[in-house]
């Protein structure tokens, strides 16, 4: 699928999700099957550019193209400045959030609280729009409350302001990440526009990515927590809907492998000290479900050294010196 000029291949995106999608992660779900992995949401603000974590989340370095930044903000002016400023720093594509359903965020009237202006929702996307030459998309919701699902004027109104595709995450504002994601929401979605749509919500297995599809018509899938501790995912998806084959799931030195790439990938990305903190949420999510779980979490969630943590892991997955490229 096409996003602007540029070719989505497969039509599989890594959803945004902040303190989880930065750099490493982006960059490995991208080798693992991803065919476009956003960055972590940026705030319009640029009051707080200048801190270690933006930062970090504006390093695209290494990066393979396109570059899908995702800003959020409340102000139409501060948000085509900031689309500006990102793809003056190497943006392709900007993509607006107005998904976000975090509490620090919609009190200031951004992410998903934006649907409640649809007058507000037409201007900042109207203005970024012009603001720059690079396509830009949108992630939003079903609507802000069930007393308020307003996605398919949302997306009509997105489609007249020139956006160029659309992500819709099947669950209200109010509902967070609970309940069961609204397929026909999205479809319905699908049928009132031409530009592309993404479905997203609950798709952990490429069973269920098949079923997504089928059920909302839609273009292509935005694929989050299931992706966490489990970037393979992707190319599991992309092989079953190719061949309608399930994948062997990889074994545990290839995890282990794939772990240790992405670990390493953090301590460069952060430093060792804060590159270590940071790896202890990601090597639960990978240890999840294993034997000898908990044993190992105690006692991996505890260690303060990058050469620490990559003994245990290696040791833990079985994984050897060679293994990233067993795995590759």
């Amino acid at each position: 699928m096409q996003i602007g000029p540029h070719t989505i291949e497969p039509a599989l995106v890594l959803a945004p999700m902040a303190g989880v999608t930065d750099k490493p992660f982006r960059q490995l779900c991208r080798r693992l099957g991803a065919g476009l992995a956003p960055s972590e949401m940026l705030s319009a603000d640029p009051g707080l550019w200048d801190t270690p974590k933006s930062r970090a989340r504006m390093d695209h370095s290494g990066e393979a193209g396109p570059i899908s930044v995702q800003i959020a903000g409340f102000d139409p002016a501060m948000m085509a400045n900031a689309a500006r400023h990102n793809v003056a720093h190497g943006a392709d594509i900007i993509d607006i959030n107005m998904g976000c359903p975090a509490k620090k965020v919609c009190k200031r009237d951004a992410g998903s609280a934006l649907m409640r202006d649809e007058a507000l929702v037409a201007s900042i996307l109207e203005t970024v729009v012009n603001a720059v030459d690079v396509p830009v998309t949108l992630k939003t919701r079903t609507g802000w409350s069930a007393d308020h699902r307003n996605a398919e004027r949302i997306a009509r109104i997105a489609e007249q302001a020139g956006i160029a595709a659309i992500a819709i995450h099947g669950r209200t504002r109010d509902q967070k990440y609970a309940g069961v994601a609204e397929y026909d929401t999205i479809r319905a979605v699908k049928q009132a526009v031409s530009i592309p749509v993404f479905a997203n919500g609950d798709v952990d297995s490429p069973h269920k990515a098949r079923q997504v599809l089928r059920d909302t018509g839609a273009d292509g899938l935005l694929i989050g927590r299931a992706a966490q501790g489990r970037p393979w995912i992707f190319r599991e998806i992309d092989h079953f809907l190719r061949t309608g084959e399930v994948l062997p799931a990889p074994s545990a030195a290839q995890i282990g492998a794939w772990l240790i790439e992405h670990l390493e990938g953090l301590y460069t990305l952060y430093g060792e000290r804060r590159g270590v903190r940071v790896a202890r949420k990601h090597i639960g999510w990978y240890a999840d479900g294993h034997p000898e779980q908990a044993a190992f979490l105690k006692t991996a969630m505890r260690l303060e050294s990058a050469r620490e943590q990559l003994a245990a892991v290696s040791a833990f997955f079985g994984a050897r010196d060679d293994a990233v490229a067993v795995a590759a």
